[in-house]
């Protein structure tokens, strides 16, 4: 059995690195300086308690791997990115093997249902993020962070117990969860703030505009009926498996949103985040106007390659109205 990590960055890294150290064989899918410097090398995981230098196969495109019925496949790109991807998987060759989405919003599983019959969900609680080339930090001790795993729309299966035994015992704690995707509607509350770190840069309080992104998510969720889990400080294993230490060196990079502006990616996962919320609010006739503003947001500093922390407060508070 072999797992494949599709986009070794700083989620899809510090995977591969729990993993190999767990005795798993990985090949990774990358591009550009990362795919470089991981074939140079290899990759550099760090986090408060671990700093090791991992060696493991890795190609430019899934077309490169002669795909074995038993592969697991790692979704880990951001879920713009996730149709392109699909497509490339198709193309390769792979029909039945599980994919698995270790990606933020709830949208990746729907469309990868479209193309592939075995489709599972996995909620990633792992703050992490790319210092350079070949080089992930994990933010948070004992552990790197934890998984959520199970199939979608809901159960598990023998794939699930296959992924989350490959990381027992690792930098990464698994939970098999027969209802996964309420953990990501959770998860997904967890980002919804995302853009307006992005936005402010780290450090500046918004709890006034948070906590209307999250009341607004909430009324969505209801009048869709749709259940979550409480993944923020109400977690109890967040006490045992995930507090945030000091990696000798390096800052904290922010959340996902605020590195896709740093490193001028050109866009940003917000539709698929706030863009989410805003989707159910029309659907089911509940306003959701901060969520809907962070959307115009979001598609705004990617379409002028905003640098972090280009707005104020009160430029902010002006925008959402």
């Amino acid at each position: 059995m072999r797992i494949i990590i599709y986009g070794v960055g700083a989620v899809g890294g510090a995977a591969a690195a729990a993993l190999i150290e767990n005795g798993q064989e990985v090949i990774g899918i990358a591009r550009g300086a990362q795919l470089a410097a991981i074939r140079t090398d290899g990759l550099r995981m760090r986090s408060p308690q671990f700093d090791k230098v991992v060696q493991f196969e890795c190609v430019s495109d899934p077309a490169e791997i002669a795909f074995h019925a038993d592969d697991m496949i790692l979704l880990c790109m951001k879920t713009q990115d996730t149709p392109p991807a699909l497509e490339a998987l198709r193309a390769a060759g792979v029909n039945e093997q599980p994919v698995f989405c270790l990606q933020n919003g709830v949208e990746n599983e729907r469309m990868a249902l479209r193309v592939f019959p075995n489709v599972h969900g996995v909620t990633v609680m792992l703050p992490a993020g790319l210092h350079g080339p070949g080089q992930a930090v994990a933010y948070c001790e004992p552990k790197f962070g934890m998984f959520d795993i199970g199939r979608y729309l809901g159960g598990h299966d023998a794939d699930d117990a296959r992924l989350a035994k490959s990381f027992e015992g690792s930098m990464i704690e698994p939970f098999v969860q027969d209802d996964v995707m309420a953990s990501k509607y959770g998860k997904l509350l967890l980002n919804l703030s995302n853009i307006t770190q992005a936005a402010l840069g780290r450090g500046v309080e918004t709890e006034e505009i948070g906590e209307a992104l999250r009341e607004e998510a909430l009324a969505a969720y209801e009048a869709n009926g749709i259940a979550w889990m409480n993944l923020g400080k109400g977690d109890p294993r967040r006490d045992r498996f995930m507090n945030f230490g000091t990696v000798p060196g390096i800052d904290n990079a922010g959340g996902s949103t605020l590195q896709s502006l740093a490193r001028g990616a050109g866009s940003v996962e917000t539709d698929y985040l706030n863009g989410e919320i805003a989707l159910l609010g029309r659907m089911a006739g509940v306003p959701t106007p901060v969520n809907a503003a962070m959307v115009r947001l979001g598609a705004k500093l990617a379409r002028e390659g905003a640098a972090p922390a280009s707005m104020t407060l009160d430029d902010l508070r002006r925008f959402v109205g």
